[in-house]
C-alpha cells in the first residue's frame, strides 16, 4: 500500500511538473509595426484606425502615420486600415514569436460619394474685354465640396493663328501669360480636376490686348550672344520684336509695305526676312541665293520706295528680288572681282549706290548704278581704311557714309577714326559733316532722319569692345548730338 502511495504521488509531481511549462510566456508572442501614407502623395496619414483579423489591439496612427500593436499571438492574420473618405486597406501578415512584423498601408480616396467640383467661373479679365496688357493674369474661382486637392488646365488660342497653348499642372487659381500678340482676340477656357471625379470645364471666356504703339525707331541689341531686334517710340520706350535665341540683324523699315526687312540666320546662311511691325508673321525672302559678302555684320541691303523689291549682294554680284520671294534676278555683277557690301536704293528707282572692297574690306569703290546695272557715278575709289553706311538722301540728290579717315587696316576689320561724310550729286563732291565727334571713337551706319534735318548712327569707342550707342544730330547744328539708346547698333529711323 505504501509502495503505491509512492507511485501515484510520482505521478502527481510529473503531471504538475508538466502544467507548470505550458504556462503563458513571452516566446508566443510578436510585434507588428507599420506606416500609413496617402497614395497620391505618399504624405504620412494620422488618426488611421488600425484592426486585425483574429482580433487584436485596435490602435490609431500618430502625427507620422505610424502605429504599433504589441503582444499579437503568433500567427496568420489580416490587418485593416481605415479612415473616413478613405477606401479600407487589408494587409496580411505572419507574426512570429519575438519578433517584430511591418506593414505600410497606402490609402486611395473612396469615391463612392464624392462629389466633382464646381464649374470653374473666369473672373479676370473679364469676359469681352478689350485693351488688355500683353503680359497679364489670368484668374478664376472653384470650390471642392470634398475638399479635394484640385490642379488646372489652362487652354489659349487667338484669332490671329493656329497655335494653342496649353497650361498643365497649375495649383493655384491663377496663371499668369507673357509676350501676347498685340492687337489680337485672345479664347481661354479653365478644367479642373480633383483626382477623383471626371475634370469639370470652364465657359469659353475671351479678351482682346492693346493694339501695338506706334513705334519710327529700328535697332539691334546684343543678347546672350545674338543680335536681337528692337523697336521704340518717341518717348524712348523699347520693344523687342525678335526671338533672344535667334540672330537677327539690320532692320529696315517700309511704311508703304507697312513691314520691318531685317537679316536673319538660317542654317549655315544668311537670309533676308520681312515681319509685321509688331515682330509678328516672320517671312523668308531669299532662300537659293543668299545675302553674302565678306563679314555678315556689314552686309546691307535695299528695297525699293513701295516695298515690292529688294536689291541685296552675294559677293561680288547684285540681285533683286521680289518681297514675296520670287521674280530673282542678278542686275550687276562687279567688273573686277571685289565684293559687294552694301547697296542702297534711291526713292525714285533711278539710282543704286554699291560699296565694293576686296576679300578683306578693304580698298573701297563707292559708285552709283542704274537700274540696268550701268555705272553711272564715281563716289569713291580706292579708299585706304573701312567705309561703311550708304543712305540716299529722299531727293536722291545727296549720299552719306561713313569714312575711317585714319586709313588704318587689320585682320579684325578695327577701326580708330571713322567720321561721317555726304556726297553731293549736284556738285559732284564729298565733304566732311560735323558732328562733333568725340576723339577716340567711331561714327558708323549713319542714316538720314525722316526729315533729312538730323542724322541717325552708331557712336562707340574704336577700342572695339565697348559699349555701343544709337546717336542722333543736326546736320550742320552745333551741340545737337544727342544718344537715342545705348547698347544699341544697327539703327534705322523711319
Amino acid at each position: 500500500m505504501k509502495n503505491l502511495y509512492k507511485i501515484i504521488s510520482a505521478m502527481f509531481l510529473v503531471v504538475l511538473s508538466s502544467c507548470s511549462e505550458e504556462k503563458i510566456g513571452s516566446s508566443d508572442y510578436g510585434t507588428v509595426t507599420g506606416k500609413v501614407v496617402n497614395s497620391e502623395t505618399f504624405v504620412p496619414m494620422e488618426n488611421v484606425k488600425i484592426m486585425s483579423s483574429p482580433t487584436t489591439s485596435t490602435v490609431f496612427t500618430d502625427a507620422e502615420g505610424k502605429f504599433t500593436v504589441s503582444n499579437v499571438k503568433v500567427g496568420e492574420y489580416s490587418f485593416q486600415a481605415q479612415k473616413d473618405g478613405f477606401t479600407a486597406k487589408f494587409e496580411s501578415v505572419n507574426v512570429t514569436a519575438n519578433n517584430t512584423s511591418e506593414i505600410v498601408f497606402e490609402l486611395s480616396k473612396s469615391t463612392a460619394n464624392n462629389k466633382p467640383p464646381t464649374v470653374p467661373v473666369l473672373t479676370v479679365p473679364a469676359d469681352n474685354s478689350v485693351n488688355q496688357l500683353v503680359n497679364l493674369d489670368l484668374t478664376w474661382t472653384v470650390t471642392d465640396p470634398d475638399n479635394d486637392a484640385m490642379t488646372y488646365t489652362v487652354t489659349l488660342r487667338n484669332d490671329k493663328n493656329s497655335d494653342v497653348a496649353v497650361f498643365n499642372d497649375i495649383k493655384d487659381k491663377k496663371l499668369t501669360v507673357t509676350d501676347l500678340i498685340y492687337g489680337t482676340k485672345y479664347y481661354w477656357q479653365v478644367t479642373v480636376n480633383d483626382g477623383v471625379n471626371t475634370p469639370v470645364l470652364s465657359t469659353i471666356s475671351t479678351f482682346s490686348t492693346i493694339a501695338f504703339p506706334a513705334t519710327r525707331h529700328l535697332f539691334v541689341k546684343s543678347i546672350s550672344g545674338n543680335n536681337v531686334i528692337f523697336t521704340a517710340d518717341d518717348a524712348g520706350k523699347q520693344y523687342q520684336l525678335t526671338s533672344s535665341e535667334k540672330n537677327s540683324w539690320r532692320p529696315r523699315r517700309n511704311n508703304q509695305a507697312q513691314k520691318i526687312a531685317f537679316i536673319g540666320t538660317s542654317g549655315s546662311q544668311n537670309d533676308i526676312y520681312t515681319m509685321n511691325f509688331d515682330g509678328t508673321d516672320i517671312k523668308k525672302v531669299t532662300s537659293s541665293v543668299s545675302i553674302a559678302g565678306f563679314n555678315a555684320d556689314y552686309l546691307g541691303y535695299s528695297w525699293n520706295a513701295s516695298g515690292s523689291e529688294f536689291i541685296y549682294p552675294n559677293f561680288d554680284k547684285l540681285y533683286r528680288i521680289k518681297s514675296d520671294g520670287s521674280g530673282l534676278t542678278k542686275i550687276f555683277q562687279t567688273p573686277n572681282g571685289k565684293f559687294i557690301s552694301e547697296c542702297d536704293w534711291s526713292a525714285d528707282g533711278s539710282k543704286i549706290a554699291l560699296k565694293v572692297n576686296d576679300i578683306n574690306g578693304y580698298n573701297v569703290e563707292i559708285y552709283v548704278i542704274n537700274p540696268s546695272g550701268v555705272i553711272v557715278t564715281p563716289v569713291l575709289a580706292g579708299e585706304q581704311g573701312a567705309v561703311s553706311g550708304l543712305n540716299f538722301s529722299v531727293s536722291g540728290l545727296k549720299l552719306v557714309y561713313t569714312k575711317d579717315v585714319s586709313g588704318f587696316e587689320s585682320s579684325n576689320y578695327r577701326q580708330l577714326d571713322s567720321k561721317i561724310f555726304e556726297y553731293s550729286f549736284i556738285l559732284g563732291n564729298s565733304y566732311q559733316l560735323a558732328t562733333e565727334k568725340i576723339a577716340g571713337t567711331n561714327d558708323l551706319d549713319v542714316r538720314y532722319s525722316p526729315n533729312e534735318a538730323e542724322l541717325i548712327f552708331l557712336n562707340t569707342s574704336n577700342d572695339g569692345i565697348s559699349v555701343k550707342n544709337v546717336v542722333k544730330c543736326g546736320i550742320g547744328v552745333a551741340n545737337s548730338r544727342t544718344t537715342l539708346f545705348t547698347g544699341s547698333s544697327m539703327p534705322d529711323w523711319e
